[in-house]
């Protein structure tokens, strides 16, 4: 049975959609598998790891027939990247073996059961819709993503939290040493809606979020996320825990602050870096009028250090830092200043971005 017939590159877009949350190796084998349910000239490609659900709809040029089968999702995906542009398919599928004919060349691959693939049900709970542009939403994961905690047992922390009130969408992520934050306001909308998206969502977000003026739908739950936009659809259990609460967390009029410019400050902290301690990765920050001394030692007694000009006239400030954390927040930065508010040796940096008030970036001190 003919089950469509396109070019390479109709059916590579969905495909490429969907392949990012298939595993190579699974306890379940239909996991390793794409689902393609074929209803005329629409397709639909499907894949899943049951914590995590993308779909992805394409228009065929011709209609095909009407059917739904699964086969291996890496291999198809590599052979249609494999052919050359603009190669015509054919996909057939008879006595459980799918065929793909392209030109001379023919692939004949095994599928499972259709029916035994798992899918994600709708939410059955109350949900919080939101509109808001892809870029905005792409620009809320890039600036706090990378904050987010990897295999933490305090297994909240390995997600990003998604909190919406009073109009405003705020996205935050801390490993327990650093926190960041930015917020989006939505004044059309009203409601209320906390949780925590896993990592792999997010992940896939900010990979498949490309059109920056096109609106994305987010449906939150207490259970689920659902982000549609496009032709795709991202479905997502959510991580079951309480944040901390990122308000407390982020100090406030803190007496020492500074404005730098961030390109500045990024390369001392590079060479500075060269020369850290492996172990610790730690920076010292010696702020004194006028001066930013940067310096960083290592078990070998070698040091680096490096004296930056800036506008400041207040006390003197002996603090250090993990050089790791200050190179991702002012690398994800694209403005040219930024400005660093301080306490004392024992209490928080906020790093802030005059060009994006939403933004904030918590860094605990270190002990010298």
């Amino acid at each position: 049975m003919l089950l469509m017939q396109c070019p390479r590159d109709v059916l590579l877009k969905p495909l490429s959609a969907i392949i990012g949350i298939v595993e190579r190796r699974n306890t379940l084998p239909i996991l390793s598998n794409v689902l393609l349910q074929c209803d005329g000239d629409r397709l639909t490609c499907l894949a899943t790891d049951l914590e995590l659900e993308i779909a992805c709809r394409t228009t065929l040029p011709t209609a095909g027939g009407t059917a739904t089968v699964t086969t291996s999702a890496r291999k198809l995906y590599d052979i249609v990247r494999a052919l050359p542009d603009g190669t015509e398919l054919k996909l057939e599928v008879a006595d459980g073996r799918l065929t793909l004919k392209a030109g001379r060349s023919r692939f004949t691959l095994q599928t499972l059961d259709a029916a035994t693939f798992p899918r994600m049900p709708s939410p059955s709970e109350e949900t919080l819709d939101l509109d808001l542009p892809q870029g905005s939403l792409r620009e809320l994961l890039r600036l706090t993503q990378y904050a987010m905690a990897q295999q933490d047992i305090r297994y909240y922390l390995n997600g990003l939290l998604v909190d919406f009130s009073n109009s405003t969408l705020r996205v935050v992520a801390t490993d327990g040493h650093r926190l960041a934050y930015c917020d989006h306001e939505l004044p059309a909308v009203s409601g209320q809606a906390s949780t925590i998206l896993p990592r792999k969502m997010v992940q896939e977000l900010s990979r498949l979020l490309a059109d920056p003026d096109q609106l994305v739908s987010l449906r939150i739950g207490s259970q689920q996320v659902r982000a549609s936009f496009g032709d795709i659809e991202i479905a997502s259990k959510v991580i079951d825990g309480k944040f901390p609460d990122y308000n407390r967390v982020i100090p406030q009029n803190q007496p020492k602050h500074f404005d730098i410019d961030r390109h500045v400050l990024l390369d001392a902290l590079r060479r500075a870096e060269i020369l850290s301690n492996d172990k610790f990765r730690s920076v010292r920050l010696v702020l004194e009028p006028g001066t930013l001394k940067v310096s960083c030692t290592n078990s070998e007694q070698e040091e680096a250090a490096e004296e930056l000009e800036i506008d400041y006239q207040g006390d003197s400030l002996d603090i250090g830092f993990n050089v790791s954390y200050l190179l991702e927040a002012l690398s994800t930065l694209n403005t040219p200043i930024v400005t660093l508010n301080l306490n004392d040796p024992n209490s928080s940096c906020l790093l802030t971005d005059k060009a994006n008030p939403g933004y904030r970036y918590v860094v605990m001190p270190m002990r010298l």
